[in-house]
């Protein structure tokens, strides 16, 4: 693809993204039973894919620390995948999502802190405006506010997020898209095995309708393109496009459930959303 595609995918994505929170919320089941039904249908369906274009999206590849690269990644899909949902149970779509958008802010700290690369003034001043936004949308600052508790887990889950782009950046941008796809949603099916066969019987027909959604347009779609417009764009930058989440599920629960969000959380979203536009206008004028 190319830079202008890759953004155009990567809005796709965060669109898919932002009916996760939804369907998290519609899904009767624990978060650990909807994150392994996801990876489920979404390595079925990644398979799908490969038949349609001639690969196999999980095959083995030449070089060991790849693999391990792979299985790395695996695991911290599953542990964001999990910490989303108990987000969404506990606190709330709106603060779950926003909560997640904070991963550019975790993605420019890795780079910066540990990869020792280079960040813009441009970029800085977008990672603070998101930090203010995360402020103005905690609910309190005491840990027995479920809005608050909610957020935390949002953190974590946006943290984890935030470290799988680094890793598909760096040390898989020379495995095939679909391939990393594959090997990372197999890993999560494997990894909550144990938590979720348990549950299969208790899990209604509907939901597992619902999971199915999951796993193929908001998984298998979604997951193989934003490994794919990773080739083109920065993580960094990728990840500010991609915080565009909480618009549409925002949105959505306003529409669906009646979950209006308070000022505060409306102030604090829309700095984040202004920075994360901000950045994808700065990707425009450089192509």
């Amino acid at each position: 693809m190319s830079r202008t595609q890759s953004l155009l995918a990567i809005h796709l994505v965060a669109l898919c993204f932002g009916v996760c929170g939804i369907l998290g919320e519609v899904i009767q089941a624990d978060a650990a039973f909807i994150t392994w039904g996801r990876a489920m249908f979404a390595v079925v369906a990644l398979t799908l894919f490969g038949k349609f274009l001639g690969t196999r999206p999980v095959h083995p590849v030449s070089a060991s620390h790849r693999w391990r690269a792979l299985l790395l990644s695996g695991a911290m899909l599953a542990v964001h995948w999990v910490t989303f949902f108990v987000s969404v149970k506990v606190g709330g779509i709106a603060v779950a999502t926003l909560g997640f958008a904070s991963f550019p802010a975790f993605i420019t700290f890795i780079e910066w802190a540990i990869l020792r690369e280079q960040v813009t003034r441009a970029e800085w001043v977008r990672l603070l405006l998101v930090s203010v936004g995360l402020v103005l949308v905690t609910p309190s600052l005491s840990l027995d506010n479920a809005g608050t508790t909610g957020l935390l887990w949002g953190l974590v889950s946006g943290a984890t997020f935030g470290l799988l782009a680094v890793i598909n950046r760096r040390s898989l941008a020379g495995v095939d898209a679909l391939q990393v796809a594959g090997v990372q949603n197999l890993v999560v099916f494997l990894l909550l095995c144990p938590w979720a066969l348990p549950s299969v019987g208790a899990v209604s027909l509907n939901s597992w309708f619902w999971i199915l959604v999951l796993g193929v347009i908001c998984t298998g779609l979604a997951h193989l393109l934003f490994v794919s417009s990773l080739r083109q764009l920065h993580a960094r930058t990728a990840g500010l496009v991609v915080a565009l989440e909480p618009v549409y599920a925002i949105a959505f629960a306003w529409m669906l459930f009646g979950q209006t969000p308070g000022v505060r959380t409306l102030i604090g979203g829309c700095i984040m959303i202004g920075a994360i536009l901000s950045a994808s206008l700065a990707i425009k004028n450089a192509n």
